[in-house]
């Protein structure tokens, strides 16, 4: 068997496993978070600008308060117990293929694990801000400033790694300048802050956890096509990793599709976030990021056309923000919005692999 072949192996058959552990977990998760009422007192009714939210608060006054959140600790804890199940296989020379599956490499997968976890944490703990309204928040949950800092401070620790540990300071522009090959510029020490607003910018698309199975499925277009690309460059640690999560987000998906029996919150939305920009640097696909993520960014610009737009123009684009609010607002039934939604992630995803594969 040839390296490559056991490589394929072992991506599949670890991601068939996390879903696998996943979907057992999953329904002890849903009865624990239900006995404990782990959902929000109320919706939403006031937008970032403190105005009334009243077509958002009309579509989920009811479903916010009775479907739990804190979904998303089904994703990281599967992750864990994958990651160091092998890890600790490792130690066994017997069977030989016991080493070879694990992959836990400082070189690879220590900053992205070290992000899922530290991110994760901290949005469980806003998770539970929120559902106790508790916070300085409106609504309940960590303020907006401290939430940046947080996520500026896991940035700064991924940039640092980056420069110091793995003595990287260069970012491929795939195409431009030098078709097909692309070309790589050195940045230096300036690769810590753009580290940081890669990192500020993914944690803003996290806006998309607003709808029945939306957040899985995009998720899942996103680490699938940073599975493809890690793979390519010969980075089957980093492949296996994100094909880990892919594995999760499966099982997550079969009880979050409309109805969903619960949300991702932040403990999912922040970790995957945070990691998605760390795997994007660990590929070299920072450039292609927004085209990989481009529902993400679909959903942040509109928000920020919204504003720009009430605050200019006086009037508004669209009845809800974000943009997939506004669809869900012109009557579309919940599973349409979602299922389109997906089919245009699978699409960005696509194209942002065969452009960075190109170089």
């Amino acid at each position: 068997m040839t390296l490559f072949t056991f490589n394929v192996i072992r991506l599949l058959s670890i991601a068939a496993l996390t879903a696998g552990i996943a979907f057992l977990l999953a329904p002890v998760l849903i009865k624990f978070l239900h006995k404990i009422k782990f959902w929000k007192k109320e919706a939403r009714k006031k937008t970032i600008t403190g105005e009334e939210a009243g077509v958002f608060y009309s579509l989920h006054k009811e479903r916010e308060v009775t479907v739990p959140r804190g979904g998303g600790v089904l994703i990281w804890v599967s992750v864990l117990i994958v990651i160091f199940l092998f890890f600790g296989l490792s130690y066994f020379s017997h069977p030989w293929w016991f080493k070879k599956l694990n992959f836990l490499s400082r070189s690879e997968t220590w900053l992205p694990l070290f992000t899922l976890l530290v991110a994760a944490i901290v949005g469980l703990v806003d998770d539970f801000l929120q559902v106790t309204g508790k916070g300085k928040y409106v609504g309940g949950g960590m303020e907006f400033t401290r939430r940046l800092l947080i996520v500026i401070l896991i940035g700064l620790i991924g940039g640092l790694w980056f420069y110091y540990k793995l003595d990287w300071d260069t970012i491929h522009i795939p195409l431009i300048f030098n078709f097909p090959a692309g070309i790589d510029i050195s940045l230096g020490l300036w690769i810590i802050p753009l580290f940081i607003l890669v990192m500020v910018a993914s944690w803003s698309g996290g806006v998309i956890d607003g709808l029945d199975g939306l957040s899985g499925g995009v998720f899942a277009s996103i680490f699938g096509a940073f599975s493809i690309i890690a793979f390519s460059q010969g980075k089957a640690d980093l492949a296996t990793f994100c094909a880990a999560i892919l594995g999760t987000l499966f099982a997550f998906l079969w009880f979050n599709i409309p109805p969903a029996r619960f949300y991702m919150g932040e403990t999912g939305i922040l970790a995957l976030t945070s990691t998605m920009a760390v795997v994007s640097f660990l590929t070299d696909s920072v450039v292609v990021l927004p085209i990989i993520a481009g529902v993400m960014v679909m959903e942040v610009g509109s928000i920020i056309l919204q504003l720009l737009s009430k605050k200019f123009l006086l009037k508004k684009i669209w009845l809800s923000t974000p943009i997939h609010h506004h669809f869900e607002a012109r009557s579309w039934p919940v599973y349409q919005v979602t299922m389109r939604f997906w089919l245009i992630s699978i699409i960005f995803a696509i194209l942002g692999v065969a452009i960075r594969l190109l170089g």
